[in-house]
């Protein structure tokens, strides 16, 4: 019976608050996921190693979502935003920056794990 390829390890992804302190050891490269710039928070405060907007949810998505959007619809829209040009490229790169190491995707919602971050983290898993 031939031998099955090693499967690569899962990648190591961490979602957080941008408003949590940094924990450099074990975050590794730091990325906000909102559109937005956090409000209240420093540049020099957060330590954002990258922003990549283009798979961020857009304008329109958040605003939909935040005026009574349900989350299953949410997931659909922004799936649909995720398969755009511009978002596979952008997503594309950061999966060859997850394979480098720990990447900690920063979110400013108060629940990181039932948010966009947590579809992102699923996307740069596949």
């Amino acid at each position: 019976m031939p031998e099955r390829p090693e499967r690569p390890e899962k990648p190591e992804i961490r979602l957080r608050r941008v408003y949590d302190p940094p924990e450099p050891e074990a975050d590794g490269l730091r990325v906000l996921v909102d559109r937005l710039w956090p409000r209240g928070l420093s540049k020099a405060a957060a330590e954002v190693d990258e922003w990549p907007k283009a798979v961020t949810p857009s304008t329109e998505l958040r605003k939909w979502f935040h005026d009574g959007g349900q989350a299953g619809e949410f997931r659909q829209r922004y799936e649909a935003e995720l398969a755009e040009p511009e978002a596979v490229a952008e997503l594309d790169r950061l999966r060859g920056l997850v394979g480098g190491g720990p990447v900690t995707l920063l979110t400013a919602v108060k629940d990181p794990g039932s948010s966009h971050a947590a579809i992102l983290a699923e996307r740069l898993s596949d």
